[in-house]
């Protein structure tokens, strides 16, 4: 077996249509083509022998490494340095657009700022997660276009050959079914290769061609992160995290997806490794909040409209009138398969694709659901009257429907449940609802969603809550913890300082936190159907801090923060989970992450300002005046 990075030691580059991850060693070792959710042509971190690779690095093996983004941006700098010299890969990718093609370029602009340098790149593509071969074309002088099918990698040289007196820098051969470049570069000698897909013939790419292209991503990324509204305590993690969002978003239709990666473990050696690169209904809705906090009301609206046509398309069936999770597309084939030929990442297997939960009743995706719509109508982003016949209809089913058992928030395969948290979130799903037909008069059967959501009310009060933990629990059959609760007070179910409340916070601090780290609940209390155990939720980290602060716990709540940041890798970012000596484990980067980080930081620096508590004016700022 090769080596394998740590997940946390990875930077992400993106085209708003798909991405890759490059490795603190300047190697590319996850891209999918065309699409987030497409088969990989690089995919060396799920299998280091079979799955390709992009590599380039010094030929010494003395090197110190360091990687950064260029301030501002999502172009990623990845610098080598020796007693000889140093010298950088800068990676990005030009943006896309808005319309789906198949087009996507990596650069990958090699340059030396001191001294000298000899630089070495591997490149060995592995389509369909490697399970097409491919062929090999070269072009004398210009590049080399790689085919399997009809999927393609074309590789375009950066410049001409450069000339040290009488000798040539550079220097290609053909192995194991790639390339490799070598070349010397001096101090302010710039060279490179261009990689795009979509069947394009190799061509010389010009120094000043690479730099333009530089210089649009640049401006496209700086002009982007000045849009936002943000002017908190935490503007760099606040400003990363944003961008990392908009990485993970599919420009054509506005969807964002879990994570851009499929298979990275939740525990190494363990099989709970699956594929993120769809949207849950669940994730996107919450981004909503963040997004809007910031002031990209476009981004909220694109996801919205994409939200309805869901809700119009109503493709569930004995799971309810949505999906838990869709393409970005918004299609819903999402079979899940194993990729038995690749060996995992450090052995985890199996190596999944596709997603078996798609087909899960979870209750409490109406809920965020209708909580992003109500909160998106409040800046101005109002629906049309068929966009409310079909929200009326959803909430038909569920007035008849909220109380049946259902694989809950964190997709268990144990069995269904009647979870506290999926009635509560049916709650949340009717309360919306009633607030927009009362808002703009729209016609709604509310005296019998009113009457169901009380009886969410009294039932979550009654049966959610457990009398000997003084806490309300995961469901009504267990006296089981579940840190999903965290956010009934965020959401306004609760006061954030009802006695009720603050017993089940006092009960989570004593059994899901370690440190500022918080497990989403105990697998072995409350068996989840897999096998091993997991990291703690960095999601439901970044909730407890806004439920402490909330509660009344500023101090604790600051304090907690300010230790969840050192748990980001050394770009700002986070995969899903965390582990107990601080590592990151999971899908990577976690879009679920990023917005919990926003929204506690938005949330927080407020109450720091105003005191602990309500929270709504928050958003004030970004609304539209109708």
């Amino acid at each position: 077996m090769g080596e394998y990075p740590n997940i946390a030691d990875h930077g992400l580059i993106g085209d708003l249509q798909t991405a890759a991850l490059v490795s603190t060693d300047g190697t590319i070792d996850w891209f999918c083509s065309p699409r987030f959710d497409s088969p990989s042509i690089f995919g060396s971190l799920l299998d280091a022998d079979q799955g390709g690779f992009c590599r380039v690095r010094p030929t010494a093996d003395d090197y110190v490494t360091r990687q950064l983004y260029l301030p501002n941006t999502a172009i990623l700098v990845t610098r080598f340095m020796t007693e000889a010299g140093v010298g950088e890969v800068v990676d990005f990718m030009p943006i896309a657009g808005h319309e789906a093609t198949d087009r996507h370029r990596i650069a990958r602009m090699i340059r030396v700022v001191r001294g000298t340098m000899t630089f070495e790149g591997v490149i060995e593509p592995r389509f369909d997660y490697g399970r097409a071969a491919h062929t090999i074309e070269p072009v004398q002088g210009h590049g080399v276009r790689f085919t399997a099918g009809d999927q393609s990698l074309t590789v375009h040289r950066v410049g001409g050959m450069i000339v040290h007196g009488t000798e040539r820098a550079g220097h290609v051969e053909l192995v194991d079914g790639g390339i490799r470049i070598t070349g010397t570069l001096n101090a302010g000698e710039i060279t490179g290769v261009v990689m795009e897909t979509g069947g394009a013939d190799p061509a010389q790419v010009s120094p000043d061609e690479l730099r333009a292209m530089f210089a649009e991503t640049r401006a496209f990324w700086r002009e982007w992160n000045s849009r936002s509204t943000y002017r908190g305590r935490w503007r760099e993690m606040v400003a990363r995290s944003a961008m990392t969002l908009k990485l993970m978003t599919y420009a054509p239709t506005g969807a964002l997806v879990a994570a851009p990666t499929a298979g990275l473990p939740e525990q190494v050696g363990g099989e709970r490794n699956w594929d993120y690169r769809y949207t849950w209904i669940r994730d996107a809705s919450f981004s909503v909040y963040a997004l809007l906090g910031l002031g990209y009301t476009e981004e909220a609206e694109a996801f919205v409209a994409w939200l309805m046509d869901r809700v119009k398309e109503s493709v569930g069936t004995g799971s309810g009138p949505l999906k838990i999770m869709y393409r970005v597309d918004g299609s819903s084939d999402l079979v899940e398969e194993s990729l038995e030929h690749l060996a995992g990442y450090r052995g985890s297997l199996p190596v999944r694709i596709g997603n078996g939960a798609a087909d899960q009743m979870q209750l409490d995706i109406y809920g965020e659901a209708m909580d992003s719509i109500h909160l998106a109508d409040s800046h101005g982003l109002q629906l049309p009257h068929v966009g409310w016949t079909q929200i009326s209809s959803m909430l038909d089913w569920v007035c008849d429907n909220w109380d049946q058992p259902e694989e809950g928030v964190w997709e268990t395969r144990g069995g269904q449940q009647k979870f506290t948290f999926g009635r509560f979130m049916c709650w949340i799903a009717l309360d919306r609802g009633i607030r927009l037909a009362q808002e703009h008069g729209r016609p709604a059967p509310i005296v019998r969603w009113r009457e169901q959501r009380d009886a969410i009310y009294e039932q979550v009060m009654t049966t959610g809550w457990h009398e000997e933990r003084q806490a309300f629990v995961q469901h009504q059959d267990t006296d089981v913890l579940d840190a999903s609760l965290l956010v009934m007070p965020l959401m306004g179910f609760i006061a954030p300082r009802d006695p009720m409340w603050l017993s089940t916070l006092a009960a989570m601090d004593t059994e899901l936190v370690s440190d500022s780290l918080v497990y989403r609940y105990n697998p072995s209390a409350s068996p989840d159907g897999l096998r091993g155990s997991e990291g703690t939720f960095t999601l439901c980290s970044f909730w407890y801090v806004d439920a402490l602060a909330r509660s009344g716990f500023l101090d604790e709540a600051q304090l907690t923060f300010e230790k969840m940041l050192t748990y980001a890798n050394h770009l700002g970012l986070y995969a899903e989970e965390i582990g107990l000596t601080g590592e990151q484990l999971g899908n990577f980067p976690q879009a679920f992450s990023h917005l919990s980080l926003i929204n506690a930081a938005v949330n927080l620096d407020y109450q720091l300002d105003h005191g602990s508590g309500f929270v709504d004016p928050v958003l004030t700022s970004g609304r539209r005046t109708r």
